[in-house]
């Protein structure tokens, strides 16, 4: 996989809101909201995509939920609800190819997303 600008962020090459950190996961604000809130989390661990993960990085992905669900209880978003989004590939809306979840929340989601 090659260097992606979510590598960079991590590295602090390029700035970014950072809003969350532990060992394992970064997440900063999209550049481009979808929600009142909408933050992305990615594993420091670079994976390209959910379908690129194996069962050698179950831990991981484990991991970046629960930093997610961590993120929403902290920031009182988990009561009113939200949504966690992963894009995987061209079709699935994939951009950056380091896997990332979206975290979108302050406003009612509706159904079908798009």
């Amino acid at each position: 996989m090659s260097d992606t600008i979510f590598g960079k962020i991590i590295r602090r090459e390029v700035p970014a809101d950072i809003v969350f950190e532990n060992d394992d996961v970064l997440a900063f604000r999209d550049l481009n909201p979808q929600a009142p809130v909408h933050v992305l989390f990615i594993p420091k661990q670079a994976v390209a995509s959910l379908d690129a993960a194996g069962t050698e990085h179950a831990e991981l992905l484990g991991k970046l939920l629960l930093a997610t669900a961590e993120y929403a209880r902290a920031e009182g978003l988990a009561e009113p609800g939200y949504r966690t989004v992963i894009n995987c590939n061209e079709a699935g809306g994939q951009t950056v190819y380091h896997l990332h979840v979206h975290l979108l929340a302050g406003r009612q989601m509706t159904w079908p997303p798009g």
